[in-house]
């Protein structure tokens, strides 16, 4: 009779969880490659698109995360947030987990990850052959069935998964744009690492990128981070843009979210430039838009300010003559090249266009 109340217990449990819808990630999705390239292994694409994508003939850049299987609703998070603050564009995740029957993430990472066979049993070595199912496996299936920017293209890790980040720039320079590898796993294979970087630096022919990279402060590996750091800085490379941070307070997990959210700004930061005051003043005035709505631009020391409304006042960097942002919040201006009397106004989930009064 017990064991009868039991399974009764236990069956209404599962019929009351079933009732319940679980918690999804708005705009993502699932897509699984079986891969010829890595031994017939099934992974897993976590796919999160930007909310305008669907009504959008643009294309996006994509940004692609290593061990999904526990990152992807952190960096999910982390990118509504920069979006949202105006510090980076709209993007495409694409990360990539194992699929199939009850995967071992960590035995498959140490598999994909690392570029060398270390000798001390398990599987590992597999980075080469992870990057060819990438560039001739998930590439071709992204561009066949998405909107992706193929000129625009992120990497990143943590830990093995930094390490992977890391070997693919130095040793597959033209796969991506930028790489944000957070407490790389440095010292594998006896530093094997400083070998690579040497090849990368003595080839003029790489394409520009840049690399943001982390460590925790109280992890252990922080002086070869710091060793490793300086002799980059000593490289002065003529391509390579590239930020280190040691993260107060850190540990090794840990270093993801801050690494990430950063590094995103890092790589996709806008440019900064210096504005002729000729090319300021001509947009100085008093606009309008078609709903009423009224702006007002001044200039002040050589740099253009936004007066709303509600008198809120914004001052603008500019990316390019005709371009200027807000970093204070999502909001930036367009000015028409042919007619410097309009702007379009950009702010989160609304565009207004502007006309001179």
């Amino acid at each position: 009779m017990r064991n009868l109340i039991l399974y009764c217990f236990i069956l209404l449990t599962q019929i009351t969880f079933a009732q319940y819808p679980q918690v999804t990630i708005p705009g993502s999705e699932v897509r699984k490659i079986t891969s010829k390239i890595v031994d017939g292994q099934e992974y897993d694409l976590q796919i999160a698109l930007p909310s305008g994508y669907a009504n959008s003939d643009k294309k996006y850049p994509v940004v692609y995360l290593m061990d999904s299987q526990w990152d992807f609703p952190l960096v999910s998070t982390i990118y509504g947030e920069q979006y949202f603050d105006g510090f980076i564009p709209e993007i495409i995740i694409v990360g990539i987990t194992w699929g199939g029957k009850n995967p071992n993430p960590d035995v498959l990472r140490a598999r994909d990850y690392t570029p060398t066979n270390e000798g001390k049993g398990g599987q590992t070595g597999g980075a080469d052959k992870f990057l060819d199912f990438i560039k001739t496996e998930v590439f071709p299936f992204m561009d066949a069935n998405y909107k992706v920017d193929n000129s625009n293209k992120t990497l990143m890790g943590c830990s093995l998964g930094g390490l992977f980040t890391m070997y693919s720039l130095f040793t597959h320079p033209t796969m991506f744009n930028n790489y944000i590898a957070a407490s790389p796993a440095i010292g594998w294979d006896k530093e094997i690492m400083y070998a690579y970087e040497k090849n990368y630096s003595e080839n003029k022919n790489t394409p520009p990128a840049k690399l943001f990279m982390t460590i925790g402060d109280v992890e252990r590996n922080v002086p070869n981070f710091e060793k490793l750091t300086s002799h980059m800085q000593n490289k002065k490379y003529s391509s390579l843009q590239f930020c280190s941070k040691i993260l107060e307070n850190t540990g090794h997990s840990g270093t993801k979210s801050e690494t990430y959210a950063k590094g995103l700004q890092y790589v996709f930061a806008k440019p900064n430039i210096k504005v002729a005051d000729e090319v300021l003043k001509q947009y100085v005035g008093t606009y309008q838009s078609t709903n009423g709505n009224k702006m007002e631009l001044k200039t002040e020391n050589y740099q253009l300010v936004l007066i709303n409304n509600q008198n809120n006042i914004y001052f603008l960097n500019a990316s390019s003559n005709t371009t200027f942002y807000s970093k204070s919040e999502f909001l930036y201006i367009e000015f028409d090249a042919k007619n410097p009397n309009n702007f379009k106004l950009n702010s989160y989930g609304n565009s207004e266009l502007f006309t001179k009064k």
